[in-house]
């Protein structure tokens, strides 16, 4: 624990300027960022005595080692940069953000020639119109579909529709009139983008005008008895007061507002929006908040705010952002956070808080379903967080811990009969998954089957990386040792950023019995590393084995800390049967095809998406491979040739079962690090 008076900058060296400020600890890496109208009194406040200080904020100042600041010009410009900053960092003490999915969004793609209605998610495009967000998908499919019939605008791929102005026929939408069908020229261009843009009109809430429109049009047609048209339009009619009646009238006067309401305790804080567009609410969304800083209602109402349409570039225009902003509270001071919204929507927004009628209402609404939300979440959390705990307390008493180990790595070894021989670093914070921190290693040191060998080698690659990244900041001086860089570890980063290997576990974890962890231990020794605790989990009778210890330590079955141990050594397999399952499929996919003189990439990947695998692409024919696009007869020769001179290597047998296993063509490699758990496989761990 560090003392705030060791890095407390010196009197009158902070400016009275607007800036952001960073602390970082002793690894340098950032742990808070903040932004003040005046550095020098708010850096300040953090130097008194602690016993003066929130706890929150006592934990923050003590786990620091130093201070910077950066000066701006404006109050804006530090909520612009302290908003890029907690993004960049992900500081440990700022006001994190869970359930924060991507929440689905009706988009319509002007920016195309032909404009698209469809669903996304995430960060927005420019040139694309934007509505809601909605709580789920099929809630905009069930609007589409019912708009479609008034609105034909093409809702289709755009490989879909491509095919289709090839073979000039249009999609079953086409042939229904839930689509102009603009690929096979029913509708020109400039008629399509009409649609759209009347689409675009009538989400956003421009919908009396429309309607009269087509009433007038439906009496004209039965004046002159040309009911069939009179029908459909009184249809048409039907389905878009369908499609109104699932968005009722909150607010008068085609209102354009976003409503923020906030219920919080002394730990956590669940935010809640509605959104208004023409009077209706057109969607909701919401996250749980952990007050990890001491933060008040004001504050978590900016954080929110930075949160919800941050997003955009500062040069960028931000459509989502309304002309009203309603919250329970306003930040301190409001007029920076006023104008940053004002210049994300090119004109100006009213932050303010509603005092009375329908606004008042509805915020009350709102504020209802935070406190809902916060309820429900404390109920889905209060076993979660007992049961972490335990778990890490049950491992820190097992294994003699000085302190609960909240960074655990675990390492696994996975290779198909000694070949393709790789590693895998999973990382687990707090008890739960850290896969941002994952890591995957190849086995550089020797070739063949040696699991300790290879526990020994990546180990020792592990925490030579710490060393150095250490070295750097001069907290450990180390010699030089060469190492390359793994698959996947990315580039280096510049200090303060997450690194690849900058910080120790508390506990390390090894996929094995004592002969990998004598190797792991070995590895640390030779590196002089003796702060990090370190256990095996062997599979057999679930084991947990000490360094230098001739017996187990053996956890209850119904030990929550066993459980959390398992997880972390199931993760860490996966993760390196994914990889090595990659690496076998790519090796057995694409080795052959790669030397074929005149065959690139696209092609070859066409040509094993066509037949599936080598094994059926060497039995295809010339004239077979022709068909296959872009493969013309000279090319579809070359292959057949190259295939056919080469033997097919012998299949892998599975010695337990005496399976053959199939082609790796044939099976989809894991996703890296997203993929579900994986069963027992006949992979070698």
């Amino acid at each position: 624990m560090a003392d705030p008076s060791t890095y407390r900058p010196a009197p009158g060296a902070i400016p009275t300027s607007p800036g952001v400020y960073k602390f970082r600890d002793a690894h340098g890496r950032v742990i808070y960022v903040g932004k003040a109208k005046s550095l020098r009194p708010r850096l300040s406040s953090y130097f008194q005595d602690l016993a003066g200080l929130h706890p929150r904020t006592a934990t923050m100042v003590t786990t620091a080692a130093s201070v910077e600041w950066t000066v701006v010009a404006t109050e804006v410009e530090a909520l612009q940069l302290e908003y890029s900053w907690i993004k960049e960092f992900d500081p440990r003490f700022n006001v994190k953000y869970r359930d924060d999915k991507s929440y689905p969004e009706l988009a319509v793609t002007l920016n195309e020639e032909y404009p698209r209605v469809q669903v996304m998610r995430g960060a927005h495009k420019k040139g694309v119109r934007y509505f809601g967000p909605y709580g789920h998908a099929w809630a905009i499919r069930e609007t589409v579909d019912l708009l479609l019939r008034v609105f034909p605008v093409r809702t289709c791929s755009n490989g879909v529709f491509k095919r289709a102005r090839q073979v000039g026929r249009p999609c079953l939408l086409g042939y229904i009139g839930k689509c102009a069908a603009p690929c096979v020229g029913k509708v020109s261009a400039d008629e399509h983008r009409a649609l759209a843009e009347d689409f675009c009109d009538f989400m956003a809430g421009r919908t009396g005008n429309y309607l009269r429109r087509l009433e007038e049009q439906m009496q004209e047609a039965a004046v002159e008895m040309e009911y069939e048209k009179a029908a459909r339009l009184r249809d048409d009619i039907g389905a878009l007061k369908r499609a109104m009646e699932k968005n009722a009238i909150v607010l008068a006067d085609a209102t354009d507002a976003d409503l923020l309401a906030v219920a919080e305790d002394e730990l956590e804080a669940a935010v809640q929006i509605f959104h208004v567009r023409g009077g209706r609410v057109r969607g909701q969304r919401g996250w749980v908040t952990d007050k990890v800083e001491d933060v008040d209602t004001a504050g978590l109402v900016e954080h929110a705010l930075q949160q919800l349409y941050g997003g955009a570039g500062p040069d960028e225009r931000n459509e989502s952002v309304p002309r009203e902003v309603l919250v329970p509270a306003l930040p301190e001071p409001a007029a920076p956070v006023r104008e940053w919204l004002s210049g994300l929507r090119g004109s100006q927004v009213d932050l303010r808080i509603p005092q009375r009628g329908d606004k008042k209402d509805l915020m009350a609404t709102v504020q209802r379903n935070a406190q809902h939300a916060l309820a429900l979440h404390k109920t889905k959390r209060a076993s979660d967080l007992t049961t972490r705990s335990r778990a890490l307390q049950e491992i820190a008493d097992a294994l003699e811990l000085d302190s609960v180990p909240l960074r655990i790595e675990c390492y696994d070894i996975s290779h198909l009969q000694g070949e393709d021989v790789v590693a895998s670093m999973v990382v687990f914070e707090d008890g739960l998954a850290r896969k941002s921190e994952y890591r995957r290693f190849q086995i550089k040191g020797f070739e063949g089957q040696d699991d300790v060998r290879s526990m020994h080698e990546v180990i020792s690659r592990r925490f030579r990386r710490y060393l150095q990244e250490r070295e750097q900041t001069g907290e450990w001086a180390v010699p030089e040792e060469p190492d390359e860089d793994q698959p996947g570890d990315g580039q280096r980063t510049e200090d303060g950023r997450p690194k690849r290997f900058a910080y120790p576990p508390q506990l390390l974890v090894v996929d094995g019995g004592q002969p990998q962890v004598a190797a792991a231990q070995r590895a640390l020794e030779e590196l002089g590393i003796d702060d990090v605790a370190l256990c095996g989990l062997a599979k057999r009778l679930e084991e947990v084995w000490l360094p230098g210890e001739d017996d187990p330590v053996v956890l209850p079955r119904s030990s929550e800390g066993l459980y959390l141990l398992q997880r972390v050594r199931d993760e860490a397999h996966r993760f390196a049967i994914g990889y090595q399952r990659a690496k076998r499929s790519k090796r057995l996919t694409a080795g052959e095809l790669d030397s074929v003189p005149g065959l690139g990439e696209t092609r070859r990947q066409a040509l094993l998406k066509h037949f599936g695998s080598l094994k059926r692409l060497r039995a295809a024919t010339v004239d077979e491979l022709c068909a296959v696009p872009g493969i013309g007869r000279r090319t579809a020769e070359t292959v057949a040739a190259a295939l056919s001179s080469r033997t097919p290597a012998a299949p892998a047998v599975n010695t337990a079962t005496g399976e053959i296993i199939e082609d790796g063509a044939d099976e989809a490699a894991e996703p890296v690090a997203a993929a579900p758990q994986t069963a027992p496989s006949q992979e070698t761990p």
